[in-house]
Protein backbone atom coordinates (compact mmCIF):
# COMPACT_ATOMS: atom_id res chain seq x y z
CA UNK A 1 0.00 0.00 0.00
CA UNK A 2 3.10 2.45 0.95
CA UNK A 3 4.49 1.78 -2.73
CA UNK A 4 1.23 2.46 -4.34
CA UNK A 5 1.34 5.63 -2.48
CA UNK A 6 4.61 6.79 -3.08
CA UNK A 7 3.57 6.02 -7.37
CA UNK A 8 0.68 7.85 -6.84
CA UNK A 9 2.30 10.91 -5.74
CA UNK A 10 4.96 10.82 -7.98
CA UNK A 11 2.22 10.70 -10.72
CA UNK A 12 0.48 13.74 -8.96
CA UNK A 13 3.71 15.74 -8.79
CA UNK A 14 4.93 15.29 -11.87
CA UNK A 15 2.04 16.04 -14.36
CA UNK A 16 0.96 19.24 -12.60
CA UNK A 17 4.79 20.10 -13.24
CA UNK A 18 3.68 19.62 -16.93
CA UNK A 19 0.55 21.53 -16.32
CA UNK A 20 0.37 25.53 -17.88
CA UNK A 21 -1.03 28.35 -16.11
CA UNK A 22 -2.83 30.07 -18.66
CA UNK A 23 -0.61 32.59 -20.99
CA UNK A 24 -3.14 35.59 -20.57
CA UNK A 25 -1.53 38.86 -22.68
CA UNK A 26 1.05 41.15 -24.11
CA UNK A 27 1.01 44.58 -22.77
CA UNK A 28 2.41 46.65 -25.41
CA UNK A 29 2.99 50.55 -25.69
CA UNK A 30 1.94 52.70 -28.06
CA UNK A 31 1.46 57.07 -28.65
CA UNK A 32 -2.27 56.09 -29.44
CA UNK A 33 -4.22 52.79 -28.14
CA UNK A 34 -7.14 52.83 -30.87
CA UNK A 35 -4.48 53.68 -33.76
CA UNK A 36 -2.25 50.82 -32.63
CA UNK A 37 -5.14 48.55 -31.87
CA UNK A 38 -6.01 48.96 -35.74
CA UNK A 39 -2.45 48.64 -36.78
CA UNK A 40 -2.78 44.91 -35.39
CA UNK A 41 -6.16 44.05 -36.69
CA UNK A 42 -5.22 44.92 -40.21
CA UNK A 43 -2.50 43.35 -40.85
CA UNK A 44 -2.80 40.38 -37.86
CA UNK A 45 -5.98 39.75 -37.73
CA UNK A 46 -7.24 39.21 -33.92
CA UNK A 47 -10.47 40.75 -32.91
CA UNK A 48 -10.15 44.70 -31.63
CA UNK A 49 -12.06 44.93 -28.15
CA UNK A 50 -11.98 46.97 -24.79
CA UNK A 51 -11.59 45.84 -20.68
CA UNK A 52 -14.51 43.62 -19.93
CA UNK A 53 -13.64 41.73 -17.19
CA UNK A 54 -14.73 43.27 -14.21
CA UNK A 55 -18.56 42.11 -14.70
CA UNK A 56 -19.31 46.18 -13.86
CA UNK A 57 -21.36 48.71 -16.28
CA UNK A 58 -18.42 51.05 -17.03
CA UNK A 59 -17.43 50.70 -20.86
CA UNK A 60 -13.56 51.27 -21.25
CA UNK A 61 -11.71 52.88 -24.28
CA UNK A 62 -11.02 49.85 -27.42
CA UNK A 63 -7.34 49.25 -26.25
CA UNK A 64 -6.56 45.57 -27.22
CA UNK A 65 -6.79 42.88 -29.69
CA UNK A 66 -7.82 39.42 -28.95
CA UNK A 67 -6.41 36.62 -30.30
CA UNK A 68 -8.15 33.59 -29.19
CA UNK A 69 -7.75 33.49 -25.54
CA UNK A 70 -4.81 35.61 -25.72
CA UNK A 71 -5.10 39.90 -25.69
CA UNK A 72 -2.32 42.44 -27.26
CA UNK A 73 -3.26 45.49 -25.14
CA UNK A 74 -1.64 48.83 -25.31
CA UNK A 75 -0.38 51.55 -23.00
CA UNK A 76 -0.76 55.18 -24.12
CA UNK A 77 1.94 56.69 -23.72
CA UNK A 78 5.35 57.24 -25.28
CA UNK A 79 7.60 53.94 -25.41
CA UNK A 80 10.96 54.37 -23.66
CA UNK A 81 12.94 52.39 -26.40
CA UNK A 82 11.90 49.22 -28.50
CA UNK A 83 11.52 45.60 -27.64
CA UNK A 84 15.15 44.78 -29.02
CA UNK A 85 17.83 44.41 -25.79
CA UNK A 86 15.67 43.91 -23.04
CA UNK A 87 14.76 40.37 -22.11
CA UNK A 88 11.66 40.23 -24.26
CA UNK A 89 12.95 40.41 -28.11
CA UNK A 90 10.03 39.76 -29.72
CA UNK A 91 6.82 37.87 -30.17
CA UNK A 92 5.24 36.20 -33.26
CA UNK A 93 2.56 35.61 -35.48
CA UNK A 94 2.16 32.56 -37.80
CA UNK A 95 0.68 33.36 -41.11
CA UNK A 96 0.88 31.42 -44.80
CA UNK A 97 1.51 34.70 -46.26
CA UNK A 98 4.76 36.06 -44.74
CA UNK A 99 5.95 37.80 -47.61
CA UNK A 100 2.57 39.62 -48.72
CA UNK A 101 2.22 40.91 -44.52
CA UNK A 102 5.51 41.99 -44.67
CA UNK A 103 5.55 44.04 -47.42
CA UNK A 104 1.89 45.67 -46.16
CA UNK A 105 4.00 46.25 -42.60
CA UNK A 106 6.60 48.62 -44.29
CA UNK A 107 4.04 50.24 -46.64
CA UNK A 108 2.21 50.92 -43.29
CA UNK A 109 4.73 52.25 -40.94
CA UNK A 110 6.57 49.39 -40.24
CA UNK A 111 10.11 48.16 -41.15
CA UNK A 112 11.73 45.08 -42.16
CA UNK A 113 14.74 43.23 -39.70
CA UNK A 114 17.11 41.38 -42.28
CA UNK A 115 16.26 39.02 -44.61
CA UNK A 116 13.76 36.32 -45.40
CA UNK A 117 15.06 33.21 -44.22
CA UNK A 118 13.92 29.33 -43.89
CA UNK A 119 13.99 27.52 -40.32
CA UNK A 120 13.47 24.35 -40.07
CA UNK A 121 11.47 23.97 -43.24
CA UNK A 122 9.56 26.83 -42.20
CA UNK A 123 10.10 30.87 -43.62
CA UNK A 124 10.39 33.24 -41.54
CA UNK A 125 11.12 37.57 -41.57
CA UNK A 126 11.27 39.94 -38.54
CA UNK A 127 9.90 42.87 -38.82
CA UNK A 128 9.40 46.07 -36.61
CA UNK A 129 6.06 47.80 -35.73
CA UNK A 130 5.59 51.74 -35.34
CA UNK A 131 6.22 51.85 -32.11
CA UNK A 132 8.96 49.58 -31.71
CA UNK A 133 8.09 46.38 -31.13
CA UNK A 134 9.96 43.73 -32.91
CA UNK A 135 7.59 40.69 -34.34
CA UNK A 136 8.28 37.25 -35.63
CA UNK A 137 6.26 36.28 -39.07
CA UNK A 138 6.52 32.54 -39.37
CA UNK A 139 4.56 30.11 -41.47
CA UNK A 140 3.96 27.19 -38.90
CA UNK A 141 1.02 25.48 -39.98
CA UNK A 142 0.74 23.98 -36.99
CA UNK A 143 -0.14 26.54 -34.96
CA UNK A 144 -1.73 29.52 -36.46
CA UNK A 145 -1.98 33.15 -34.63
CA UNK A 146 0.12 34.23 -32.27
CA UNK A 147 2.64 32.12 -32.06
CA UNK A 148 5.43 32.72 -29.32
CA UNK A 149 7.08 34.86 -27.13
CA UNK A 150 11.38 34.89 -27.85
CA UNK A 151 13.28 35.77 -24.72
CA UNK A 152 16.60 37.12 -24.04
CA UNK A 153 19.26 35.60 -21.37
CA UNK A 154 22.45 35.03 -20.57
CA UNK A 155 21.47 31.63 -19.05
CA UNK A 156 18.54 30.26 -21.21
CA UNK A 157 18.38 27.31 -19.21
CA UNK A 158 18.15 28.57 -16.05
CA UNK A 159 15.41 30.93 -17.67
CA UNK A 160 13.55 28.03 -19.23
CA UNK A 161 13.60 26.54 -15.46
CA UNK A 162 12.02 29.93 -13.56
CA UNK A 163 9.08 30.12 -15.88
CA UNK A 164 8.47 26.15 -15.79
CA UNK A 165 8.56 26.08 -12.36
CA UNK A 166 6.61 29.68 -11.65
CA UNK A 167 3.82 28.96 -14.46
CA UNK A 168 4.27 25.81 -16.05
CA UNK A 169 4.27 24.83 -19.62
CA UNK A 170 5.19 21.48 -21.44
CA UNK A 171 8.68 21.46 -21.84
CA UNK A 172 9.52 20.36 -25.61
CA UNK A 173 11.72 21.73 -28.42
CA UNK A 174 10.14 23.87 -31.09
CA UNK A 175 10.60 22.41 -34.65
CA UNK A 176 12.70 19.88 -32.69
CA UNK A 177 15.23 22.57 -32.59
CA UNK A 178 14.54 25.38 -29.83
CA UNK A 179 14.06 24.28 -26.43
CA UNK A 180 11.26 25.96 -25.18
CA UNK A 181 7.78 25.71 -23.22
CA UNK A 182 4.70 25.16 -24.83
CA UNK A 183 1.54 26.34 -23.37
CA UNK A 184 -0.70 25.23 -25.92
CA UNK A 185 -1.64 28.37 -27.63
CA UNK A 186 1.48 29.79 -27.07
CA UNK A 187 5.10 28.85 -27.35
CA UNK A 188 7.91 30.84 -24.99
CA UNK A 189 11.29 30.57 -26.46
CA UNK A 190 14.49 31.55 -24.66
CA UNK A 191 17.78 32.65 -26.91
CA UNK A 192 21.12 33.17 -25.21
CA UNK A 193 22.53 36.90 -25.41
CA UNK A 194 25.98 37.71 -24.10
CA UNK A 195 24.78 41.20 -22.92
CA UNK A 196 22.45 42.05 -19.96
CA UNK A 197 19.20 42.48 -20.85
CA UNK A 198 17.35 46.07 -20.26
CA UNK A 199 14.48 45.80 -17.87
CA UNK A 200 11.10 45.55 -20.07
CA UNK A 201 9.29 48.56 -17.83
CA UNK A 202 8.83 51.41 -19.86
CA UNK A 203 9.42 49.98 -23.25
CA UNK A 204 7.33 49.18 -25.88
CA UNK A 205 7.23 45.66 -24.93
CA UNK A 206 6.64 46.56 -21.42
CA UNK A 207 4.89 43.37 -19.64
CA UNK A 208 3.95 39.63 -20.56
CA UNK A 209 1.35 38.03 -18.63
CA UNK A 210 -0.35 34.85 -16.83
CA UNK A 211 -3.86 34.39 -15.51
CA UNK A 212 -4.53 32.00 -12.42
CA UNK A 213 -7.97 31.07 -10.96
CA UNK A 214 -6.77 32.09 -7.01
CA UNK A 215 -3.95 34.78 -6.78
CA UNK A 216 -4.02 34.88 -3.12
CA UNK A 217 -2.86 30.70 -3.65
CA UNK A 218 -0.42 31.52 -6.56
CA UNK A 219 1.40 34.32 -4.74
CA UNK A 220 1.93 32.16 -1.68
CA UNK A 221 3.18 29.61 -3.69
CA UNK A 222 5.15 32.32 -5.78
CA UNK A 223 6.97 34.05 -2.72
CA UNK A 224 7.67 30.26 -1.34
CA UNK A 225 9.73 30.10 -4.70
CA UNK A 226 11.72 32.90 -4.27
CA UNK A 227 9.62 35.44 -6.61
CA UNK A 228 9.52 38.88 -6.00
CA UNK A 229 6.90 40.90 -6.26
CA UNK A 230 6.98 44.49 -7.48
CA UNK A 231 3.11 45.06 -6.11
CA UNK A 232 1.42 42.57 -4.31
CA UNK A 233 -2.31 41.50 -5.18
CA UNK A 234 -4.80 44.02 -5.38
CA UNK A 235 -8.54 45.16 -6.71
CA UNK A 236 -8.46 46.05 -10.01
CA UNK A 237 -11.67 47.33 -12.07
CA UNK A 238 -13.35 44.35 -10.10
CA UNK A 239 -10.35 42.06 -11.06
CA UNK A 240 -7.09 40.86 -8.77
CA UNK A 241 -3.48 41.85 -10.72
CA UNK A 242 -0.41 41.84 -9.01
CA UNK A 243 3.25 42.10 -10.48
CA UNK A 244 6.26 39.91 -10.14
CA UNK A 245 10.07 40.14 -10.70
CA UNK A 246 10.86 37.66 -13.61
CA UNK A 247 14.96 37.03 -15.04
CA UNK A 248 16.51 39.02 -17.34
CA UNK A 249 14.65 41.90 -16.54
CA UNK A 250 11.29 41.05 -17.41
CA UNK A 251 8.29 42.59 -15.66
CA UNK A 252 5.06 39.88 -15.10
CA UNK A 253 2.06 40.32 -14.58
CA UNK A 254 -0.39 38.08 -12.98
CA UNK A 255 -3.81 38.24 -12.75
CA UNK A 256 -7.37 36.64 -11.47
CA UNK A 257 -10.26 37.33 -13.42
CA UNK A 258 -14.00 37.37 -11.89
CA UNK A 259 -16.64 33.99 -13.36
Amino acid sequence: MKKLSLVVLFTVLFTSKSIATPYDHIHLTATNALEAVNWYVKHFGGEAGRFNRGGGDEVYPIDRVFYDDIAVIFFEREPTGGSVGTGVDHFGFSMSNVEEVVADVVADGGTQLGDFVEFSGKQIAFVEDPWGTKIELINDPDLRGMHHLHLSSPDPEGTLAWYSENFGGESDSFAGVLPGLDYGDIWLLVARTAETPAPTLGRSMDHLGWRFPDLTAAAEQLKSNGVVFSMDPRPFRGIRISFVEGPDGVRIEVVEVAD
